[in-house]
């Protein structure tokens, strides 16, 4: 029994008071039945004795987290008893969610997938719809050119940018070359274009490279189209990666047909997202800074009855994105603050790391 303790008092369960109060919850829950010390003792994993159990649940009552129906000695979960049992249950979630994120940011290395998979975890951890724009190239450093030969006229020429971002594309040429010739090329495209933007490689930084490449002047500059076709296409083509959209019908004051059309429309069509990403990521706003859009201060109209709270993200010196997310008026400002504050800190360090 408790001593020198008010009933109701707050105090901090230990963890067989914690197990015990799961157990009766649990059964409660499954039965509707009022919970005995005798059920409890068979519960699996507690290897306790009834009298033990008779005497925690006693005390249990008295702090009042369970209370005795006046027809029956067994006993039934108070609100302050389900509260306790709620939040466990939040917690113990949240905690899944944060092992799943660390993760999947340790061990998917393409970064369109793990902005996908970002944008799913994100709606499923909130509850909200989200959105998450694809890294902004302009200021993209090139990190390795690689021509490897795959027919007699035909090669594979493998761009990679910061971020680990790889794209693949194949060429076929009008000379065979030797593997001393593809050799050669690797060198001089790598010596003379690594750490350079897009912008860098200018008209100047190509007459150089042509007239480096002598008799393949010509491969050069096909090689020079491949890779700002590769990647000049992805500063003009912005992605944006969206989930949880049908979370909108969990809240009535989104759920009617014409306003859920209107939002979930908006969230398929990237042009309308556009103007927010935009106005994230402009010069004034940090890297990590987090911004809150509360009703008609989005600049997406349709979202004039949302909240939306975007973050930054940066990997490396040039790529950048934002990560949004939105619901209610009402939504949990708190969780969702944290929740990207974290998330975005990992993706950063993790990335940055990798410079």
């Amino acid at each position: 029994m408790l001593t020198n303790q008010k009933a109701g008092e707050n105090v901090e369960l230990d963890e067989r008071k914690k197990k015990i109060l799961q157990a009766v919850i649990r059964n409660y829950l499954e039965t509707g039945e009022p919970v005995g010390s005798r059920t409890i003792s068979k519960y699996s994993g507690l290897k306790l004795s009834s009298a033990t159990i008779r005497n925690e649940m006693s005390d249990l009552e008295e702090l009042g987290y369970i209370i005795q129906p006046h027809t029956s000695a067994g006993r039934i979960p108070s609100d302050k008893g389900y509260r306790f049992y709620v939040d466990q249950i939040i917690q113990e979630k949240d905690s899944q969610v944060n092992a799943m994120q660390d993760m999947m940011i340790q061990r998917v290395d393409r970064v369109e997938l793990l902005l996908k998979q970002m944008a799913q975890i994100l709606a499923s951890n909130t509850n909200y719809a989200t959105m998450v724009s694809g890294p902004n190239y302009h200021q993209t450093k090139l990190k390795f050119i690689q021509l490897s030969r795959v027919e007699a006229n035909k090669l594979l020429i493998v761009v990679v940018v910061e971020g680990n971002i790889i794209r693949n594309s194949f060429v076929t040429l009008d000379e065979e070359l030797s593997n001393e010739e593809i050799l050669n090329l690797n060198i001089l495209l790598n010596n003379s274009l690594n750490g350079l933007t897009i912008q860098e490689i200018n008209l100047g930084v190509i007459a150089r490279l042509k007239e480096q490449a002598g008799i393949h002047r010509q491969v050069v500059e096909f090689v020079l189209n491949e890779v700002s076709e590769a990647i000049g296409s992805q500063a003009e083509d912005l992605q944006i990666y969206t989930s949880g959209a049908t979370n909108i019908f969990k809240y009535p004051e989104l759920s009617d047909t014409e306003n859920a059309s209107k939002l979930i429309s908006t969230l398929e069509q990237k042009e309308l997202l556009k103007g927010l990403f935009d106005e994230s990521q402009a010069p004034s706003a940090s890297d990590s800074q987090i911004q809150v859009y509360i009703g008609d201060e989005t600049p997406v109209k349709t979202m004039k009855d949302c909240s939306v709270v975007t973050a930054n993200y940066v990997l490396g010196d040039g790529l950048r994105g934002t990560i949004g997310i939105i619901g209610p008026k009402r939504m949990d400002y708190e969780k969702v603050v944290g929740t990207l504050r974290t998330l975005v800190t990992q993706l950063n360090e993790t990335f940055n790391k990798q410079q």
